[in-house]
């Protein structure tokens, strides 16, 4: 690619424009689209209208936002018309939504009055809902014809669709009624009614659910497009597998974000400001070096014990890192689970007996080794070793069962449980984790 961006750049400044045009036609358009994103604005615009008008529109949908800015206000109304006439009405919506209002207006302007009544209709839906996400190019059928009715008006009409591998077949009313493939139609015979063969066992959702409930409707279901209806069953759109694919990457990134106690960013790192950055990072970061403050305090109220047997305090490092690592290993399997669906909220009573039974099995198996360790390497008595050892069989135990119950608590609360990952749980535990040591320190040791 770097090779690529070097001679583009050369053959514009020399004014080679067909060679730039012969060698970027050859590229799959994400490539392309890439490769104009690497690129600065003016070079960006020559090559958009350098490229046929086809392939064009077809990359506009995947450059980055600021591109597509700068392309709309650069290019002139009869060029936007075009674009907005072959886009797909899902990914013109995308697009909307991450542009500025002035640059909407003149998008808006050049769109015809049926496909602006849509586009308005469509960017009033909730954001982050499946009615945001649709898309209404899709084969339509009904019940009552047969299947060489049906193969012909996929023919007649399926050009413009963003998919007809999957027909959808509705009453007089707009009710969705089934399903059929296009593989059940061209196998079937010519004069079977679709009413006959089309499926009537079919996933769909309505236009409020949330876009992370739909994406674990494709996972779950294996499913290539799902129905959109509204609440009298009625079909208003589509939800196509490359849509879904973006949402979940996106939801993925959001957690992966909250997990790491940072607020969540659209935006791509290397896009994004250090003011923002930093603004992103700092709020969980006070609040948890706040926290921390608990920590302090339980330390500062036994420090009377830490002065009669000092060998305690260089164990307390040792405890917090064990009782930090055991909860965010719970904390992360179970984030993981709610997100995929394959862990629910009534499970909350099994996930602490499993982890239970995980903690006193890993809490025996580093109690027994630390044990060891202390009597070979620390050279210290029996009752010190017994308390630390004792000390984090408890601590691992419940570090495991606090891992993995907070999460479930936290969406049980309608929080995001990705909140309740490894920063968060580290600080809990290690509270827990002293108040244990220190207990069992004052009733073992008589101090």
């Amino acid at each position: 690619m770097d090779n690529l961006i070097n001679f583009i750049e050369t053959a514009i400044q020399e004014g080679k424009f067909a060679k730039v045009r012969e060698e970027i036609i050859q590229l799959n358009v994400v490539d392309i689209a890439q490769l104009l994103d690497d690129l600065d604005e003016e070079k960006t615009l020559v090559i958009f209208r350098l490229l046929p008008k086809e392939i064009s529109v077809e990359i506009f949908s995947y450059i980055s936002t600021e591109q597509q800015q700068f392309i709309i206000e650069s290019i002139t109304d009869k060029e936007i018309k075009h674009i907005l006439d072959n886009l797909f009405m899902d990914d013109t919506v995308d697009i909307l939504e991450e542009l500025p209002a002035n640059v909407v207006k003149k998008v808006l302007k050049n769109a015809s009055e049926d496909k602006r009544k849509l586009i308005n209709q469509f960017l009033q839906y909730p954001d982050d809902s499946a009615g945001s996400l649709m898309t209404i190019e899709y084969v339509d059928l009904k019940k009552e014809m047969t299947v060489k009715q049906a193969i012909e008006r996929i023919q007649k009409t399926g050009v413009d669709k963003e998919t007809i591998d999957i027909c959808y077949v509705m009453n007089n009313y707009r009710k969705l009624e089934g399903i059929i493939h296009l593989r059940t139609l061209i196998l079937s015979d010519s004069n079977i009614i679709v009413a006959d063969i089309m499926d009537t066992n079919f996933i769909s959702c309505d236009t409020h659910m949330d876009q992370e409930e739909v994406g674990n409707l494709f996972r779950k279901y294996g499913l290539l497009a799902m129905p959109v209806v509204d609440k009298e069953n009625r079909l208003v759109g589509i939800i196509t597998f490359d849509d879904i694919i973006d949402i979940i990457e996106q939801e993925n990134t959001e957690d992966f974000q909250v997990m790491a106690a940072m607020e969540p960013s659209e935006t791509e790192y290397l896009k994004t400001d250090v003011k923002t950055l930093a603004k992103n990072r700092v709020v969980w970061l006070l609040i948890l070096m706040i926290s921390a403050t608990f920590t302090g305090g339980i330390i500062k109220k036994y420090e009377s014990i830490l002065a009669s047997v000092v060998i305690l305090a260089s164990y307390i490092p040792m405890l917090m890192d064990s009782a930090g690592n055991a909860g965010s290993q719970s904390s992360t399997m179970i984030i993981r689970g709610l997100a995929l669906g394959d862990i629910q909220l009534r499970d909350l009573s099994k996930v602490i007996w499993k982890e239970f039974r995980i903690g006193i099995i890993i809490g025996i198996t580093m109690a027994l080794v630390n044990t060891a360790r202390i009597y070979i390497l620390d050279g210290v008595g029996i009752w010190v070793g017994l308390t630390v050892s004792i000390s984090l069989f408890i601590t691992i135990v419940l570090a495991k069962v606090v891992g993995g119950s907070l999460p479930m608590i936290a969406k049980k609360l309608r929080l995001d449980p990705a909140i309740m990952a490894g920063p968060m749980i580290t600080t809990i535990v290690d509270a827990v984790a002293l108040l244990v040591y220190f207990r069992l320190a004052t009733f073992i040791l008589g101090l």
